[in-house]
């Protein structure tokens, strides 16, 4: 049984989707007005403004479920229904949720590295692309999840979504990496071939009228590229988060909480991406232990493993893969130094 049904919680998606889009006016109408590129410090505190908020929303989640959830009869009447115990278990289905799809979101400043550099894109203008990508990614985002959601009730589609998430993390184990190539991409050569394109970019505009005609930047296809890479990463981690948790409104939430951060988390690690090489592990582990959960260890543990030892074990996978990665890269530079000083 859904804690918070839609029915009867639309208002709170239309109060939390008004609260984000008013985060975002503020974060590009005052604190971003003038392009700039974001320097190491300004990410550190935008990543832990973001992060902070997050926290917040999940206590005042937490305490906004155990109010309502006490006064709802249809769950009260249910023998044995404990609404603090539900309460605090959709917190941490929250926080669990909100850690997944910030770790997952991670493979995708590989990309943005890439895509920024293939397109000759300068760090003034990156905060723009990324922030009109977000927008888009929001509102793909809520058609993932709420097709997920009509999904999910049919017994098979968790198979399915638990398969291919395995599935897909043994593939990013053992696969070998495949450099990124937007020029390759079928998305943008079919747009080439219907909008006409400038060579150079004009400002942080997306379009320029040249002559009369009208044509995009290479700042518009790098955004095109960025949603693309998002739906892509969408199908992974919609999926992923439905393993730990049923209820739309906590997908939905830590989803959006964990897009708003992308941006300064980007800024905060994208001059680092190549110290982190063993990363693509840890993600893997995450995936492959995710669709376990969804078609076998929830049902081993009476109908859900326990969420606080999913986070530890998410967590866990991540902050491995992470040391090795900068012990391996340490090792490397530190060898890379003595062959250098013999020469």
């Amino acid at each position: 049984m859904t804690l918070f049904p839609f029915a009867e919680y639309w208002w709170f998606y239309a109060a939390f989707t008004a609260f984000v889009l008013a985060l975002l006016a503020l974060d590009l109408g005052v604190f971003h007005r003038r392009a700039h590129a974001v320097s190491f410090r300004e990410a550190s505190v935008w990543s832990a403004v973001w992060i902070a908020l997050a926290l917040l929303f999940n206590y005042g989640f937490y305490r906004f479920a155990a109010w309502k959830l006490a006064g709802d009869a249809r769950l009260t009447a249910l023998p044995g229904f404990n609404p603090e115990a539900a309460a605090r278990q959709a917190g941490l289905e929250f926080l669990t949720g909100y850690v997944v799809e910030k770790t997952l979101s991670l493979d995708n400043i590989f990309v943005f590295v890439v895509v920024f550099a293939f397109f000759g894109i300068p760090a003034i203008y990156q905060h723009r692309v990324l922030f009109f990508g977000i927008l888009g990614a929001l509102m793909f985002r809520a058609a993932f999840i709420a097709a997920g959601s009509a999904l999910l009730q049919y017994h098979w589609v968790i198979w399915v979504f638990g398969g291919f998430l395995i599935l897909t993390g043994v593939k990013m184990m053992f696969a070998s990496e495949k450099p990124v190539d937007p020029g390759r991409n079928p998305l943008l050569k079919l747009f080439r071939r219907f909008v006409p394109v400038t060579p150079d970019l004009h400002g942080q505009r997306f379009f320029v009228r040249v002559k009369g005609a009208l044509y995009a930047t290479p700042l518009l296809l790098t955004l095109l590229f960025v949603e693309v890479s998002d739906i892509l990463f969408a199908i992974d981690s919609v999926p992923a988060i439905f393993a730990l948790t049923r209820e739309p409104l906590i997908v939905f939430t830590s989803n959006v909480f964990a897009i708003l951060g992308l941006r300064s988390l980007y800024f905060l690690l994208a001059g680092a991406v190549a110290r982190f090489a063993l990363l693509k592990y840890g993600l893997a582990a995450v995936l492959m232990f995710v669709g376990l959960k969804m078609v076998w260890l929830n049902d081993a543990f009476g109908g859900q493993f326990p969420t606080a030892w999913s986070l530890g074990i998410i967590g866990g996978a991540i902050a491995v893969s992470i040391v090795a990665s900068l012990v391996v890269t340490h090792k490397v530079e530190e060898k890379h130094e003595v062959v250098m000083e013999n020469r």
